[in-house]
Formats: structure tokens, sequence, C-alpha cells
């Protein structure tokens, strides 16, 4: 049962230490450096996981935003090796397993002084994952899954353009949990929603 639904499980920790965090952020974002608390519109997730706050604090929040990205790190790690054996196609599986799984790595990393290198490496690896997976959700007959595939990398490159280009920046905190819940949302769809049986046929 605990092994069954481990991903679930590890998701909801992860959620529950990173909603704790906020709570403890003495504030500023970088929109107003004087602001109180933790603002979901204006502060980024990543806030949350240095040792000073914005507007110059001690950051108590770390120690609870850290253990959340550990769990969310293990279990997508978790959920890439494990769908992977659902794919019937070796080289297609193993960039699945290998790069989502270690990719999972680099993302914990995001929650260290390496954030910005880590973001790259780790959305480069996290994309290429799920696209991987994409391509043989769309020579399936789960059309559901096409649609949420579809929605998230469009999220997924919406929210890496403004992270990279600057533009509409005031857009970005709220585009960066927006994405956060599209993948929790695919990756739980795609563990419980679908079988190896689904992509047997596809050669």
């Amino acid at each position: 049962m605990l092994k069954k639904h481990s991903i679930l499980i590890g998701i909801i920790i992860s959620i529950s230490l990173l909603v704790i965090a906020t709570l403890y952020y003495p504030g500023g974002s970088q929109f107003d450096k004087n602001a109180i608390g933790y603002d979901w519109k204006n502060n980024f997730i990543s806030n949350l996981f240095g040792e000073k706050a914005v507007n110059g604090a001690d950051n108590p929040s770390r120690f609870w935003a850290v253990g959340g990205m550990i769990f969310l790190a293990a279990s997508f790690a978790t959920f890439f090796v494990g769908f992977s054996k659902r794919i019937p196609a070796k080289g297609a599986a193993n960039v699945i397993k290998y790069f989502g799984a270690i990719g999972m790595i680099f993302t914990f990393l995001i929650a260290t002084p390496l954030h910005d290198t880590m973001i790259t490496i780790a959305s480069t690896m996290f994309l290429l994952s799920l696209f991987y997976i994409t391509v043989f959700v769309f020579k399936t007959r789960l059309h559901v899954f096409k649609f949420l595939c579809t929605v998230f990398l469009l999220d997924f490159y919406g929210t890496l353009f403004l992270f990279g280009s600057g533009y509409f920046w005031e857009f970005l905190p709220i585009m960066q949990k927006i994405l956060f819940a599209n993948t929790i949302i695919l990756i739980l769809g795609l563990e419980y929603f679908t079988k190896k049986e689904d992509f047997q046929h596809i050669k």
C-alpha cells in the first residue's frame, strides 16, 4: 500500500512542507522589499530557499522549503523510473528513466546558491523526459493525456521564456505556481491512469 502510493504521499508531504515554509517566510519580494510575509502573487518559490529573505531578515522558512524539495525530487524521480517500464522502446525508456531521475538531483540543487544554473540543467533534463513521454502518449488513445501533455509543454515553454527574457516579469511568480500545479497533475495522472498495456502496441 505504502509503496503503491509512494509518489502521491511524497508529493503531499512536499506540498505541505512548502506551504509551512510560506508561513515562516519573513517578507520581501522582488516587487516590494518591505512586504510582510509570503505573497503568493509576487514571491517566487525560490525566495523560500535563501538564508536571508528578500527584506534582509534571517529566513526560517528555508528548513521547511528544502525538506519540501527533497520529497518532491524523490517523488518525481520515482515516477520517471517507474513510468519508463511502461515504454516498449528501450532507448526512449532509458532517456525517460535516467534523464528524469538524474534531473531530479539538479532540481533539488535549485534550493542552493547554484539556483540559476541548476534551473537551466534541471529544466532541460526534465523537459526532455516529459517530451519523450508526450511523444509516446500521442501514439496512444489516451486523449485526455494528449491534452494535458500539450498544456504542460506550452506552460513550461512559456514560463521559461518569461524567466529567460525578462519580459512580463511581474507574471512569472504566478506562472511558476501554475506550472508547478500542472506538473503535479500530469505526473499523478500518468502514474494512476495509464498502464503498460497502453503503450505496448508502439514500435
